[in-house]
Protein backbone atom coordinates (compact mmCIF):
# COMPACT_ATOMS: atom_id res chain seq x y z
CA UNK A 1 0.00 0.00 0.00
CA UNK A 2 1.27 2.97 -1.08
CA UNK A 3 0.68 5.69 1.69
CA UNK A 4 1.57 9.88 1.52
CA UNK A 5 2.81 11.05 4.90
CA UNK A 6 2.67 14.64 5.13
CA UNK A 7 4.64 16.49 7.95
CA UNK A 8 7.47 14.93 9.64
CA UNK A 9 7.68 16.44 12.78
CA UNK A 10 7.70 14.66 16.21
CA UNK A 11 4.93 13.28 15.76
CA UNK A 12 4.91 12.73 12.07
CA UNK A 13 7.99 11.03 12.49
CA UNK A 14 6.63 8.36 14.84
CA UNK A 15 4.06 7.24 12.43
CA UNK A 16 6.24 7.33 9.81
CA UNK A 17 8.23 4.85 11.22
CA UNK A 18 5.56 2.75 12.21
CA UNK A 19 3.84 2.54 9.10
CA UNK A 20 7.32 2.23 7.63
CA UNK A 21 7.14 -1.23 9.51
CA UNK A 22 3.62 -2.70 8.43
CA UNK A 23 3.84 -5.59 6.39
CA UNK A 24 1.71 -3.62 3.99
CA UNK A 25 3.46 -0.43 3.38
CA UNK A 26 6.97 -0.60 4.16
CA UNK A 27 9.07 0.87 1.52
CA UNK A 28 6.20 2.26 -0.47
CA UNK A 29 5.62 5.57 2.11
CA UNK A 30 6.18 8.10 0.61
CA UNK A 31 6.86 11.46 3.32
CA UNK A 32 7.26 15.43 2.81
CA UNK A 33 7.28 18.24 5.39
CA UNK A 34 7.78 21.96 4.97
CA UNK A 35 11.48 21.52 5.83
CA UNK A 36 12.44 19.24 3.15
CA UNK A 37 15.68 18.80 4.78
CA UNK A 38 14.03 17.03 7.59
CA UNK A 39 11.98 14.78 5.16
CA UNK A 40 14.87 13.74 3.23
CA UNK A 41 16.50 12.67 6.58
CA UNK A 42 13.61 11.00 7.64
CA UNK A 43 13.28 9.63 4.12
CA UNK A 44 16.46 8.37 4.06
CA UNK A 45 16.72 6.76 7.68
CA UNK A 46 13.86 4.80 7.05
CA UNK A 47 14.68 3.78 3.43
CA UNK A 48 11.40 5.47 2.03
CA UNK A 49 11.17 8.22 -0.31
CA UNK A 50 10.66 12.00 0.42
CA UNK A 51 8.62 14.22 -1.79
CA UNK A 52 9.62 17.59 -2.77
CA UNK A 53 6.16 18.80 -1.82
CA UNK A 54 2.54 18.29 -0.54
CA UNK A 55 1.80 18.40 -4.17
CA UNK A 56 3.43 15.30 -5.46
CA UNK A 57 1.70 13.52 -2.34
CA UNK A 58 -1.43 14.30 -4.33
CA UNK A 59 -0.14 13.40 -7.78
CA UNK A 60 2.01 10.27 -7.35
CA UNK A 61 -0.70 7.96 -7.05
CA UNK A 62 -0.74 7.09 -3.45
CA UNK A 63 -3.85 4.43 -1.91
CA UNK A 64 -4.44 6.70 0.95
CA UNK A 65 -2.87 10.00 3.19
CA UNK A 66 -1.56 10.11 7.00
CA UNK A 67 -1.86 13.85 7.57
CA UNK A 68 0.49 15.20 10.81
CA UNK A 69 1.37 18.80 9.76
CA UNK A 70 0.70 21.73 11.42
CA UNK A 71 -3.09 22.07 12.54
CA UNK A 72 -3.73 24.93 10.48
CA UNK A 73 -3.15 23.31 7.36
CA UNK A 74 -5.55 20.07 8.39
CA UNK A 75 -8.87 21.18 7.03
CA UNK A 76 -7.26 22.32 3.94
CA UNK A 77 -5.40 18.86 3.10
CA UNK A 78 -8.29 16.55 4.35
CA UNK A 79 -10.62 18.56 1.60
CA UNK A 80 -8.02 17.92 -1.24
CA UNK A 81 -7.66 14.38 -0.26
CA UNK A 82 -11.46 14.03 -0.08
CA UNK A 83 -11.65 16.03 -3.54
CA UNK A 84 -9.55 13.35 -5.00
CA UNK A 85 -11.28 10.37 -3.72
CA UNK A 86 -8.71 9.46 -0.85
CA UNK A 87 -8.82 7.69 2.30
CA UNK A 88 -7.14 10.29 5.19
CA UNK A 89 -6.27 9.56 8.64
CA UNK A 90 -5.78 12.73 9.97
CA UNK A 91 -4.03 14.04 14.19
CA UNK A 92 -6.22 15.82 15.94
CA UNK A 93 -7.74 18.58 15.54
CA UNK A 94 -9.43 18.59 11.75
CA UNK A 95 -9.38 22.63 12.41
CA UNK A 96 -8.44 25.16 14.47
CA UNK A 97 -11.93 26.14 15.04
CA UNK A 98 -15.46 24.86 14.72
CA UNK A 99 -15.61 26.63 11.67
CA UNK A 100 -13.28 24.78 9.61
CA UNK A 101 -14.01 21.59 11.42
CA UNK A 102 -17.81 21.62 10.09
CA UNK A 103 -16.34 22.45 6.07
CA UNK A 104 -13.70 20.04 6.18
CA UNK A 105 -16.49 17.82 7.74
CA UNK A 106 -18.86 18.66 4.57
CA UNK A 107 -15.82 18.00 1.72
CA UNK A 108 -15.74 14.70 3.24
CA UNK A 109 -19.25 14.11 3.52
CA UNK A 110 -19.68 14.87 -0.53
CA UNK A 111 -17.24 12.72 -0.91
CA UNK A 112 -18.20 9.92 0.80
CA UNK A 113 -14.24 9.27 1.50
CA UNK A 114 -12.73 8.09 4.74
CA UNK A 115 -11.38 10.01 7.81
CA UNK A 116 -10.20 8.51 10.25
CA UNK A 117 -8.99 10.92 13.68
CA UNK A 118 -6.05 10.18 15.87
CA UNK A 119 -8.16 9.90 19.21
CA UNK A 120 -5.21 7.13 20.35
CA UNK A 121 -7.01 6.01 23.48
CA UNK A 122 -9.49 4.21 21.86
CA UNK A 123 -6.78 1.84 21.16
CA UNK A 124 -5.03 2.11 24.59
CA UNK A 125 -5.58 -1.25 26.25
CA UNK A 126 -6.58 0.64 29.83
CA UNK A 127 -8.95 2.71 28.03
CA UNK A 128 -10.49 -0.64 26.53
CA UNK A 129 -10.73 -2.71 29.52
CA UNK A 130 -12.50 0.37 31.14
CA UNK A 131 -14.89 0.41 28.18
CA UNK A 132 -15.36 -3.07 28.23
CA UNK A 133 -16.41 -2.72 32.38
CA UNK A 134 -19.08 -0.06 31.66
CA UNK A 135 -20.77 -1.62 28.94
CA UNK A 136 -20.60 -5.10 30.54
CA UNK A 137 -23.19 -3.78 33.47
CA UNK A 138 -20.10 -4.80 36.12
CA UNK A 139 -19.87 -0.89 38.31
CA UNK A 140 -23.70 -0.87 37.91
CA UNK A 141 -25.11 2.87 37.19
CA UNK A 142 -22.03 5.18 37.01
CA UNK A 143 -22.79 7.89 39.39
CA UNK A 144 -18.74 9.73 38.96
CA UNK A 145 -16.27 9.97 36.57
CA UNK A 146 -13.26 11.58 37.26
CA UNK A 147 -10.69 12.14 34.45
CA UNK A 148 -7.38 14.19 34.42
CA UNK A 149 -4.46 14.82 31.51
CA UNK A 150 -1.31 16.23 32.92
CA UNK A 151 1.91 17.23 31.18
CA UNK A 152 5.05 17.55 32.98
CA UNK A 153 6.61 20.11 31.09
CA UNK A 154 4.62 22.61 28.72
CA UNK A 155 5.23 23.16 25.02
CA UNK A 156 7.59 25.65 23.45
CA UNK A 157 5.68 28.87 23.98
CA UNK A 158 5.18 29.40 19.90
CA UNK A 159 3.09 26.02 19.59
CA UNK A 160 0.54 27.75 22.40
CA UNK A 161 -1.20 30.04 19.97
CA UNK A 162 -1.59 27.44 17.27
CA UNK A 163 -2.91 24.71 20.00
CA UNK A 164 -6.20 25.80 19.49
CA UNK A 165 -6.11 25.98 23.75
CA UNK A 166 -6.12 24.03 26.58
CA UNK A 167 -9.50 22.24 26.40
CA UNK A 168 -9.41 21.89 22.70
CA UNK A 169 -5.49 20.42 22.48
CA UNK A 170 -5.20 18.51 25.34
CA UNK A 171 -8.65 17.68 27.31
CA UNK A 172 -10.35 17.13 24.18
CA UNK A 173 -9.14 12.78 24.36
CA UNK A 174 -10.86 13.35 28.00
CA UNK A 175 -14.11 14.11 26.60
CA UNK A 176 -13.88 11.54 23.11
CA UNK A 177 -13.07 8.93 26.36
CA UNK A 178 -16.40 9.99 28.28
CA UNK A 179 -18.36 9.52 25.38
CA UNK A 180 -16.78 6.24 23.99
CA UNK A 181 -16.58 4.36 27.20
CA UNK A 182 -19.83 5.27 28.21
CA UNK A 183 -21.96 5.65 25.19
CA UNK A 184 -23.81 8.36 26.87
CA UNK A 185 -23.33 12.48 25.21
CA UNK A 186 -22.01 15.55 27.56
CA UNK A 187 -25.67 18.03 27.59
CA UNK A 188 -24.00 20.66 29.93
CA UNK A 189 -20.96 21.95 31.25
CA UNK A 190 -18.98 24.06 33.72
CA UNK A 191 -15.22 24.86 33.44
CA UNK A 192 -12.51 27.09 34.60
CA UNK A 193 -9.04 28.51 33.85
CA UNK A 194 -5.78 29.40 35.52
CA UNK A 195 -3.18 31.46 33.46
CA UNK A 196 -0.93 31.72 37.04
CA UNK A 197 1.77 30.08 35.34
CA UNK A 198 4.45 31.53 33.02
CA UNK A 199 4.04 34.69 31.21
CA UNK A 200 3.66 33.07 27.97
CA UNK A 201 0.08 30.95 28.47
CA UNK A 202 -1.28 34.37 29.08
CA UNK A 203 0.67 36.26 25.95
CA UNK A 204 -0.97 33.51 23.98
CA UNK A 205 -4.39 34.10 25.68
CA UNK A 206 -4.40 30.58 27.05
CA UNK A 207 -4.62 29.14 30.37
CA UNK A 208 -1.87 26.75 32.14
CA UNK A 209 -4.67 24.27 34.08
CA UNK A 210 -8.20 23.86 33.66
CA UNK A 211 -10.77 21.85 35.42
CA UNK A 212 -14.69 21.22 34.46
CA UNK A 213 -17.35 19.56 35.59
CA UNK A 214 -19.20 18.05 32.70
CA UNK A 215 -22.96 16.30 33.22
CA UNK A 216 -23.98 13.43 30.98
CA UNK A 217 -27.07 12.87 29.39
CA UNK A 218 -28.25 9.93 31.86
CA UNK A 219 -27.65 12.37 34.96
CA UNK A 220 -23.95 10.88 35.54
CA UNK A 221 -21.10 14.00 37.04
CA UNK A 222 -17.90 14.10 35.51
CA UNK A 223 -14.98 16.45 36.24
CA UNK A 224 -12.20 16.76 33.78
CA UNK A 225 -8.77 18.41 34.45
CA UNK A 226 -5.75 19.37 32.65
CA UNK A 227 -2.10 21.11 33.32
CA UNK A 228 0.82 22.00 31.76
CA UNK A 229 2.72 22.36 34.66
CA UNK A 230 2.90 18.67 36.33
CA UNK A 231 6.72 18.34 37.27
CA UNK A 232 5.88 14.80 38.82
CA UNK A 233 5.65 13.75 35.36
CA UNK A 234 3.23 12.87 32.50
CA UNK A 235 -0.27 11.70 34.12
CA UNK A 236 -3.27 10.78 32.43
CA UNK A 237 -6.05 8.85 34.58
CA UNK A 238 -9.73 7.97 34.29
CA UNK A 239 -11.47 7.08 37.71
CA UNK A 240 -15.27 5.55 36.97
CA UNK A 241 -17.14 4.96 39.79
CA UNK A 242 -20.28 2.79 40.28
CA UNK A 243 -23.06 1.57 42.45
CA UNK A 244 -21.13 -1.72 42.54
CA UNK A 245 -18.00 -1.14 41.36
CA UNK A 246 -14.96 1.26 40.95
CA UNK A 247 -12.29 1.05 38.49
CA UNK A 248 -9.03 3.19 37.63
CA UNK A 249 -7.31 3.84 34.24
CA UNK A 250 -3.45 4.59 34.08
CA UNK A 251 -2.97 3.22 37.79
CA UNK A 252 0.37 1.59 37.05
CA UNK A 253 4.11 1.30 38.60
CA UNK A 254 5.15 4.23 36.50
CA UNK A 255 1.93 6.62 37.59
CA UNK A 256 3.76 10.18 38.74
CA UNK A 257 2.20 10.53 42.12
CA UNK A 258 2.87 9.65 45.49
CA UNK A 259 1.12 8.21 48.57
CA UNK A 260 1.39 9.58 52.00
CA UNK A 261 0.00 7.07 53.73
CA UNK A 262 2.47 4.72 55.82
CA UNK A 263 1.36 1.24 53.85
CA UNK A 264 0.88 3.20 50.36
CA UNK A 265 2.48 2.20 47.44
CA UNK A 266 6.02 3.41 46.82
CA UNK A 267 6.97 6.53 44.59
CA UNK A 268 7.74 5.71 40.92
CA UNK A 269 11.29 4.69 39.95
CA UNK A 270 10.31 5.79 36.33
CA UNK A 271 7.76 8.22 35.88
CA UNK A 272 6.18 8.58 32.30
CA UNK A 273 7.41 11.71 30.31
CA UNK A 274 5.28 11.94 27.19
CA UNK A 275 2.32 11.30 25.38
CA UNK A 276 4.45 9.31 22.64
CA UNK A 277 6.12 7.36 25.79
CA UNK A 278 2.85 6.16 27.63
CA UNK A 279 0.73 5.81 24.32
CA UNK A 280 2.87 4.25 21.81
CA UNK A 281 1.40 0.69 21.71
CA UNK A 282 -2.04 2.49 21.61
CA UNK A 283 -0.52 4.82 18.41
CA UNK A 284 0.71 1.87 16.27
CA UNK A 285 -2.69 0.04 17.16
CA UNK A 286 -4.56 3.22 15.44
CA UNK A 287 -2.47 3.14 12.11
CA UNK A 288 -2.66 -0.68 12.04
CA UNK A 289 -6.05 0.04 12.01
CA UNK A 290 -6.20 2.69 9.59
CA UNK A 291 -4.56 0.41 7.04
CA UNK A 292 -7.19 -2.25 8.02
CA UNK A 293 -10.11 0.57 6.97
CA UNK A 294 -8.45 1.45 3.99
CA UNK A 295 -8.12 -2.31 2.64
CA UNK A 296 -11.82 -2.46 3.67
CA UNK A 297 -11.39 -5.21 6.88
CA UNK A 298 -13.03 -3.33 9.04
CA UNK A 299 -15.06 -0.14 10.08
CA UNK A 300 -13.43 3.17 10.72
CA UNK A 301 -12.54 3.38 14.55
CA UNK A 302 -13.21 7.00 15.24
CA UNK A 303 -14.89 9.25 12.30
CA UNK A 304 -14.78 12.69 11.50
CA UNK A 305 -18.54 13.05 13.18
CA UNK A 306 -16.94 11.39 16.18
CA UNK A 307 -14.26 14.33 16.90
CA UNK A 308 -16.81 16.90 16.03
CA UNK A 309 -18.81 15.44 19.15
CA UNK A 310 -15.36 15.91 21.52
CA UNK A 311 -14.48 19.35 19.90
CA UNK A 312 -17.95 20.38 20.51
CA UNK A 313 -17.46 19.79 24.08
CA UNK A 314 -14.29 21.55 24.26
CA UNK A 315 -15.98 24.43 22.54
CA UNK A 316 -18.33 24.35 25.27
CA UNK A 317 -15.92 24.79 27.79
CA UNK A 318 -14.16 27.63 26.30
CA UNK A 319 -17.28 29.40 25.99
CA UNK A 320 -18.08 28.44 29.84
CA UNK A 321 -14.42 29.67 30.75
CA UNK A 322 -14.88 32.54 29.13
CA UNK A 323 -18.62 33.85 29.84
CA UNK A 324 -18.06 31.98 33.54
CA UNK A 325 -21.14 30.34 33.39
CA UNK A 326 -22.56 26.66 32.40
CA UNK A 327 -23.07 26.03 29.11
CA UNK A 328 -25.59 23.69 27.29
CA UNK A 329 -24.00 22.23 24.44
CA UNK A 330 -27.07 22.74 22.50
CA UNK A 331 -25.83 26.08 22.20
CA UNK A 332 -22.81 24.87 19.89
CA UNK A 333 -23.18 24.23 16.25
CA UNK A 334 -22.82 21.17 14.53
CA UNK A 335 -25.33 18.69 16.97
CA UNK A 336 -27.24 16.24 15.91
CA UNK A 337 -30.96 17.51 14.60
Amino acid sequence: MRIGLIGTGRIGTFHATVLHRHREVGSSLIVTDADSARAHALADRLGATAAPSVDEIFTWGVDAVVITAATSAHGELIGRAARLGLPVFCEKPIALDLPGTLSALAEVDAAGTILQLGFQRRFDVGYTNARKAVRSGRLGRLHTIRAMTSDQSPPPAAYLPLSGGLYRDCLVHDFDMLRWITGHEVVEVYAMGSDAGPSMFREAHDIDTAAAVLTLDDGTLATATATRMNGAGYDVRMELAGELDQIGVGLDDRTPITSTEPAGPPAADKPWTGFLERFGPAYEAELAAFVDVVRGERANPCDGQEALHALRIAEACELSRLERRPVHLAEIPGGRD
